[in-house]
């Protein structure tokens, strides 16, 4: 069967690989549609590792239903793309996000599990979710970074009437942000080096102003208008710039979540954490009943995820998919692959 697979740095190539077999264990389903993730994104930036197929965001169709009893040829269903080991402390109190092997045979994220850039995938019975009837393949396929967004917000412990900032208006700032506003704030400012992106999340209702984050003066700007700082921060971009304006921004004993990764080491004001008392949470994925009730709140059209999604491309444009998410001008923020096109 056909694949996207990582070539090189920025690149590419379409391939033959095996189609997953039954073992009797993991649930093969038939992918419908798979999301571009920004992690992703950092893999084909860097070129490695060559040879792994990534999506980890989608939506798919039993095939065999492996050991799972419930399941049936034919269900539509999402999956939690990781790997706990369901026995450590992390995993007994409902933590998977912590266990020490939830990244190491994640479903496009490790080169011998591929994800969804393909047309067939093999997924952990036990992770594997059943969907409602209501919820479009569209809608499933945004289920995994919509929780990302809702932990981030939990973690912020956003309460009503507070002042949230959002760095970074990618797909997770968006979650982040739409949210926040649910948890209660009553003002949402996002900061975007891309313009297009920025007005956008405006646009969609998830925040209520736009700051160019190359503006000089916008922590000047940003701390006179919320007369002192924000409550809470949310980083989604994972930059020395971005922390650093994290930490300036927010007011003193407030909360800074951080939710981008940096795989290099990030010079901070660890001075300025200090004076302030700052809580400074890191964010990592979700818990398995954040991922739940974001189903959930897609079928009760609590959450409206399809507003998002930007295009939906075949396998043979996911290249110019990648470029155009990386551009840093395009207003896209987030775009669908449907294998079968």
């Amino acid at each position: 069967m056909k694949a996207v697979a990582i070539k090189g740095v920025r690149q590419f190539e379409i391939k033959d690989i095996p189609e997953p077999k039954s073992d009797g264990k993991k649930v093969i389903i038939e992918v419908s549609k798979t999301g571009i993730c920004g992690s992703d994104i950092h893999y084909w930036v860097n070129g490695e590792p060559k040879g792994l197929v990534m999506g980890h965001e989608f939506a798919g169709v039993v095939v065999d239903p492996g050991d799972r009893l419930d399941l049936v040829k034919g269900d539509r269903v999402t999956a939690l793309p990781i790997s706990p080991c369901g026995e450590c402390e992390a995993c007994r109190n409902g933590d998977v996000q912590f266990c020490p092997k939830t990244w190491n045979e994640a479903v496009g994220l490790s080169i011998d599990n591929p994800g969804g850039l393909t047309s067939k995938i093999a997924i952990r019975s036990d992770m594997v979710i059943k969907v409602p009837d209501n919820v479009t393949d569209e809608e499933v396929a945004m289920v995994e970074p919509l929780a990302v967004g809702l932990h981030a917000a939990h973690l912020g412990r956003i309460a009503v009437g507070d002042d949230v900032l959002v760095i970074g208006a990618g797909i997770i700032g968006l979650a982040s942000a739409e949210f926040a506003k649910k948890e209660g704030a009553s003002y949402v400012a996002i900061t975007e080096t891309n313009k297009a992106r920025g007005e956008k999340a405006v646009d969609l209702g998830v925040a209520d102003e736009y700051y160019d984050a190359t503006d000089k003066d916008l922590v000047e700007k940003l701390m006179a208008k919320t007369n002192g700082g924000f409550d809470v921060v949310i980083e989604c971009v994972g930059n020395g710039a971005a922390v650093n304006s994290a930490i300036s921004m927010v007011k003193p004993g407030g909360i800074v979540v951080l939710v981008g990764v940096a795989t290099d080491a990030v010079p901070t004001y660890t001075v300025m954490a200090v004076m302030k008392e700052l809580v400074v949470q890191g964010a990592i994925a979700y818990t398995y009943n954040e991922f739940k009730s974001c189903i959930d709140l897609i079928s009760r059209k609590q959450v409206d995820v399809l507003k998002f999604v930007d295009d939906i491309v075949p396998l043979e444009r996911v290249q110019e998919a990648y470029e155009r998410l990386t551009s840093g001008t395009d207003a896209a923020v987030k775009i669908l692959v449907d294998p079968s096109k």
